[in-house]
């Protein structure tokens, strides 16, 4: 049913929804430079870190990062699902991850198989294997500090691993720790993801379009409209654009225009619009 909705109004798919394709994802010039960054890194190794409040890119910018590196030639690209395990749990993830058997209870047995396997890698491709943590801000410090010791040898001077994080404010913060002071320390590359301008919600709400088959689905007023209650956050934005196209569909509309925008979030009782109030709300925060 959905497929023949976003036919009708000439899309291929739901340009506000968070699993569009890759070609859909706006790519920020910030954004670009870190991928690029972090492509030349995965010779030498090491560490590198993304983050931002909520809504604002992160989890973009980790999966622009996955595709372009898992096109690249001879690079093992692993990327945790569930960043708050324990020891134990992570080494059961990590040999899940990497393709070897490894068992919570021989903790040493596993540091020293998954270094094996990272050193005939390197030594067969001259790149490093890449690890992706997404909301790493919710792992345990015992486990940060055991991937420290786990992706460096020679007395810290060579790399056999290249471990990207992201996380929200609290990661940084976290690394400022004493106990996490060496970790993050060692952050080669960093991208911090601040609120957007105009311009970049503006392009990035027209690439969406424009990739979904339909560049004409909303006019400019409405586009401006929701830029300015968007308050800087990319996650604002399309969660309201995603509900005036709901009402669209609806109301058997097809084009979305600044009427729609008042009939959806103008109050008709008490009760005021959930969307710009939260859109409002952050921007008191910037």
């Amino acid at each position: 049913m959905k497929n023949k909705q976003w036919s009708s109004l000439g899309m291929k798919w739901n340009p506000f929804s968070n699993d569009v394709p890759s070609e859909a994802l706006w790519v920020s010039a910030r954004t670009e430079n870190f991928c690029w960054r972090v492509e030349q890194q995965i010779r030498d190794g090491g560490f590198a870190l993304v983050t931002g409040d909520p809504g604002l890119g992160k989890s973009v910018s980790m999966r622009v990062l996955a595709g372009r590196l898992q096109r690249l030639r001879d690079v093992t690209v692993a990327i945790m699902p569930h960043p708050r395990l324990r020891v134990g749990d992570f080494y059961r993830e990590m040999g899940d991850l990497f393709g070897v058997q490894l068992t919570a209870s021989n903790r040493w047995g596993g540091f020293k198989t998954l270094r094996e396997k990272w050193l005939a890698h390197i030594e067969a491709t001259h790149v490093r294997p890449v690890l992706l943590i997404d909301e790493a801000q919710e792992m345990y410090n015992e486990v940060l500090l055991e991937l420290r010791l786990l992706s460096s040898s020679d007395f810290d001077a060579r790399a056999v691993l290249t471990v990207v994080f992201a996380g929200d404010g609290r990661l940084p913060e976290r690394f400022r720790d004493p106990e996490l002071l060496p970790l993050g320390s060692r952050m080669r590359v960093r991208l911090l993801h601040e609120y957007a301008s105009r311009e970049e919600l503006l392009a990035c709400l027209g690439h969406r379009l424009a990739q979904s088959g339909n560049s004409t689905l909303m006019t400019k007023e409405l586009m401006d409209t929701l830029v300015d209650h968007a308050a800087g956050n990319f996650r604002t934005l399309f969660t309201m654009s995603a509900e005036l196209l709901d009402a669209a569909l609806q109301r058997d509309v097809r084009r979305l225009d600044e009427k729609l925008f008042l009939e959806v979030y103008t109050p008709t009782s008490k009760t005021t619009a959930t969307v710009p109030s939260t859109a409002t709300r952050m921007s008191s925060r910037r």
